[in-house]
């Protein structure tokens, strides 16, 4: 007669307890789909195996904020209320740290930064640190971004006082292929965004760029991470250094508040 095998009881599934997150504001919408790429990279940047490790995110993807370029270099409407309007709203419902997917948007940072009083990381910063977490700690690097990133200096200042030369274009040949591409982004057209950028991307090399910056965020949509090989230069993709900051800060054995100031 055959041994009676009693199974075993099935082991109880006791999942790891989360982490005691900071809550994340992102102030989105410039454009809708940077804001909302950087709120999956982030996602796809953290390393953890269940739903419930991941940081808790307050996404406000409003596109109807002014576009700031047009207003810097324009005099068009000012983007400054409606977005200080979206920066209160996420102090308001919940978020202990709050950053802004634009580079261009960081031109307000001071009055941005002010209007709340949690603490803002500046996505200049987040660069600079992944241009050293690649290696780069000097000499010259490229800068693609808006015209009014470009014009007014929002990464040139910075990559000099970090000890960088920055690089443009006399001719603003590579500010028109970085618009180009932008436009593309933002009309839904990505399948045309690649070769401007990617061409924007060679004459910086070209230039001698040690390292190249994408910084509008809707440049690392145009030259996405699969294609970053095919370039000999080291690709600061704004979007990922952006959220790579958040990890960092957030991972400090300290509050939010502590460890973004």
């Amino acid at each position: 007669m055959p041994a009676t095998i009693t199974p075993l009881p099935a082991p109880a599934f006791s999942p790891p307890a989360p982490p005691n997150w900071p809550v994340l504001g992102v102030l989105g919408g410039m454009g809708p789909l940077a804001g909302a790429t950087f709120a999956a990279r982030l996602v796809q940047l953290t390393p953890v195996t269940a739903d419930q490790a991941h940081i808790p995110v307050l996404l406000r993807n409003d596109p109807r904020i002014p576009d700031r370029s047009a207003n810097r270099l324009s005099d068009g409407p000012s983007p400054l209320p409606a977005m200080i309007e979206g920066m209160q709203d996420l102090q308001r419902w919940g978020a202990d740290c709050v950053v802004i997917p634009c580079n261009t948007a960081h031109l307000w940072f001071a009055q941005l930064r002010d209007s709340v009083s949690v603490p803002v990381l500046h996505i200049v910063d987040s660069v600079i640190q992944d241009l050293q977490r690649n290696g780069i700690h000097d000499g010259p690097v490229g800068v693609m971004g808006t015209p009014a990133t470009i014009q007014l200096g929002l990464y040139q200042d910075a990559l000099r006082a970090a000890g960088y030369e920055p690089l443009t274009d006399p001719d603003n040949v590579i500010r028109d292929l970085s618009m180009q591409s932008i436009a593309a982004v933002k009309s839904n057209q990505d399948a045309l965004a690649f070769a401007p950028a990617a061409e924007a991307v060679g004459r910086l090399t070209d230039l001698g760029a040690r390292a190249v910056i994408l910084g509008c965020t809707e440049l690392p949509l145009a030259i996405p991470p699969v294609r970053r090989n095919e370039f000999s230069v080291v690709i600061s993709d704004s979007i990922d250094a952006l959220a790579r900051a958040v990890l960092d800060a957030f991972s400090r054995p300290a509050s939010a508040s502590q460890a973004a100031g």
